[in-house]
């Protein structure tokens, strides 16, 4: 078992605060097999509150997905309570953890489904990342406020 943390990196303007929107949130991955180093051609969505089964075992995870290579089966579970809000601009920061088995994390991507959030509590949600930045206005504030330079690691905890 690989504990790997997701790590992002990005630059907040008048924001304090972005995370996914709940728990339901999808997270888009690309994956490379750990036995023959086979990297999935297609991104793979995983959510914490999806469950598949594991062929041959009485467990479970968030999700299963066979090699077509090597047809060995990997697993990746969402760590619960592991999911963070970023709230250090430029700075890296874990925002969610995984358990990998037979498998590694290559790449993320972002897309929809984010919350920010002011200093002074003002909520922007619907942030699509899918561009890798964002930008809206804050009416109240008269300031523009935005997410860019979005950037990402896999860190092994």
């Amino acid at each position: 078992m690989v504990k790997i943390a997701l790590e992002l990196n990005a630059n907040l303007e008048n924001l304090v605060h972005l995370e996914p929107a709940d728990d339901s949130f999808v997270w888009y991955l690309k994956v490379k097999c750990g036995g023959c180093g086979e990297v999935n051609d297609n991104w793979v969505s995983v959510e914490l509150e999806s469950r598949q089964d594991i062929p041959g075992s009485r467990g479970d995870a968030n999700l299963v997905i066979k090699c077509k290579l090597c047809s060995r089966t990997n697993t990746l579970d969402i760590i619960t309570d592991s999911r963070k809000a970023y709230t250090t601009s430029e700075k890296s920061q874990k925002i969610i953890a995984f358990d990998c088995r037979g498998l590694e994390l290559v790449d993320f991507d972002p897309r929809d489904g984010w919350v920010a959030k002011t200093e002074e509590g003002k909520v922007f949600d619907e942030v699509d990342l899918t561009e890798k930045e964002w930008t809206d206005y804050d009416e109240k504030k008269q300031q523009t406020v935005g997410v860019y330079e979005v950037k990402w690691s896999f860190k092994k905890l």
